[in-house]
């Protein structure tokens, strides 16, 4: 099951569709593609003498090249290590190390970079920089058969963000792939040849995965020529290119929504915006149907089940009539196919509908388990379930609702506290554009509430207005004992707030 063979088979059918695009301009069709794919592999095996299963690294800003080189790595026998651009050396030398890849590819403008960090890496033998005239030369070769492998070989070494110590790598299986992608076709979307997905989230992650299904039925991939997220960019792409679906995390979907001209802009060709990977907030979410239209999906996954666990699609997000539409709209959806979901205690004992616990998982797109890391992978996965460290619970319709992470949750006075509740109430105020709730020691109460506020530009509020605001809808006891207003928010490089840092910030007071 060698997951790269999905390509060959797009070529046979839809060999003159095109394939990786950048910009408003084709680069290569199904056909093309491929044939590079397979001569690449045969540089990858025999030119640098790399053997089954090992690693190569990607460390690329969003490129045409990203494609070709994941397939072709698939191709050969070999494992992707995707490697987030925006990262620092250091963190480029840790994955490199820790992953032992051999191989690393990278853009031009992070080549120093990549070299600095090749001193903590001792096993990596070539960096290649992509686009070049020796990248050409590894074209030069004679096309080399497709890789027999096994549907548990790794074919994806994710990297989790770190955002609490040093990153672990999740080992995604052919199978763990393959899964993801059958998935996304019977849950998130169907896909039509004529069909393009934009990648203006980083590749690395969730848009370069869902650039697997769209692979998979023959579609179009536009690379930006910014090779990122620009407003204005992505608003000319979508009326460029018909049919449009892109992969945006929540934050981006927010500043599309608020761009200045949205509404004279023409999105008519917009198709799909899937959004994930953190919380998309009521509010949010009601201001993008009314701007977009009927054309989001909102998946909730992890590295550790890549972009699968749940899912809100379409006819569900739309369906207004239903009583609990509201509800419904601030869940993350239902089990997505081939997915068990459990809400339990810290031992294990399965919850009640309704009552809160730790969500776990089971199925074909939990990973491997933790890259030279046996502790971490029992800690993580215990009789086949993926604890996921999210809390949630599950209602009577089978609908999961995130509260936080368990490491988010505040507990103040004995009672549990659900940040994500006070953010959707601070998130009414017109003024808030963007909030994060965290707890603070205290030594009477355990923890304190204290809200971390961006605002919108031109306009202001108070921490009288936001009480009062409080106070309308929850209980006196949620409500934030102090209010930090700032110019941003930290974010990790997936669009994650960083509330890591701002308890630390907290803490250093």
């Amino acid at each position: 099951m060698n997951f790269a063979g999905t390509l060959s088979r797009s070529a046979l059918t839809y060999a003159d569709n095109a394939a990786v695009s950048k910009g408003h301009s084709i680069v290569l069709n199904y056909a093309q593609l491929s044939d590079r794919v397979s001569k690449l592999a045969y540089s990858l095996r025999y030119s640098l003498a790399l053997k089954k299963n090992d690693r190569v690294a990607l460390i690329m800003k969003n490129c045409p090249e990203i494609i070709e080189t994941i397939y072709a790595v698939w191709h050969a026998g070999l494992s992707v290590v995707p490697i987030n651009a925006k990262l620092h050396p250091r963190e480029f030398g840790y994955i490199l190390e820790d992953s032992g890849a051999k191989v690393c590819f990278a853009t031009g403008e992070l080549m120093e970079f990549v070299t600095d960090a090749k001193t903590d890496a001792p096993l990596l033998d070539h960096i290649i920089e992509v686009g070049t005239s020796s990248y050409e030369k590894l074209f030069d070769r004679s096309a080399m058969p497709l890789e027999d492998l096994a549907p548990t070989d790794l074919a994806w070494l994710f990297y989790t963000s770190g955002t609490t110590g040093r990153p672990k790598g999740a080992m995604l299986s052919h199978r763990n792939i393959h899964s993801m992608t059958m998935n996304y076709l019977a849950d998130v979307d169907t896909i039509d040849p004529n069909d393009c997905i934009i990648h203006a989230a980083p590749m690395s992650h969730g848009s370069g995965l869902y650039a697997l299904p769209h692979i998979a039925r023959g579609a179009n991939n536009i690379i930006p020529e910014s090779g990122g997220f620009d407003v204005a960019e992505t608003l000319d792409l979508i009326q460029f290119w018909p049919q449009s679906t892109f992969f945006f995390a929540p934050t981006m979907v927010t500043r599309l929504i608020n761009a200045p001209n949205i509404n004279q802009s023409d999105i008519s060709n917009l198709k799909t915006i899937v959004y994930g990977g953190a919380p998309m907030y009521l509010n949010d979410t009601l201001k993008a149907l009314e701007i977009l239209g009927p054309k989001l999906v909102q998946i909730y996954g992890q590295g550790e089940s890549p972009m699968t666990i749940t899912g809100l699609p379409k006819h569900i997000v739309n369906n207004k009539k239903h009583p609990n539409y509201f509800e419904r709209l601030s869940s993350v959806g239902i089990a997505r196919t081939d997915v068990e979901i459990r809400i339990v205690s810290d031992n294990g004992e399965p919850k009640d509908v309704g009552e809160v616990g730790e969500i776990i998982v089971r199925g074909d797109v939990v990973m491997k388990g933790y890259w030279n890391n046996p502790e971490a992978t029992a800690n993580s996965i215990r009789d086949g379930w993926l604890w996921t460290g999210d809390v949630g619970n599950i209602d009577a319709e089978g609908f999961l609702t995130l509260k936080d992470r368990s490491k988010d949750l505040i507990i103040s006075g004995g009672t549990n506290i659900y940040p994500r509740e006070i953010e959707e109430i601070l998130l009414k105020h017109p003024s808030v554009y963007e909030c994060a709730v965290v707890g603070r020691p205290h030594a009477d109460w355990g923890e304190e509430i204290i809200a971390f506020i961006t605002t919108h530009p031109n306009t202001s509020v108070t921490k009288e207005d936001l009480n009062e605001l409080c106070l309308e809808h929850i209980a006196r006891f949620k409500r934030p004992k102090d209010y930090r207003f700032v110019d941003k928010l930290e974010k990790n490089n997936y669009g994650k707030i960083l509330k890591t840092e701002l308890r630390e910030i907290l803490k250093r007071e």
